[in-house]
């Protein structure tokens, strides 16, 4: 495999994963989802805590995500 490939595998993967996590962060920010699955298991003490961990997690996926279609742009 040349190094271009391997790049190209690499950001395909991180692409991927981008996608992937702001997605599902994206369902558990904006939808009861995480809500109903804490209330069920007895873990609702934990709901005052999701904006503080959810929305820079969100972030960080949608940064992830463009980063890697920056890179893909620059290497095509």
């Amino acid at each position: 495999m040349t190094e271009r490939e391997t790049d190209s595998s690499k950001n395909d993967r991180l692409l991927k994963y981008g996608l992937i996590g702001t997605v599902l962060v994206a369902l558990c920010c904006f939808t009861p989802i995480l809500v109903i699955l804490l209330g069920a298991v007895g873990l609702a003490d934990l709901l005052g805590w999701l904006d503080i961990v959810l929305l820079p997690a969100l972030a960080v996926f949608i940064g992830i995500t463009l980063y890697a279609l920056w890179q893909r742009q620059r290497t095509s």
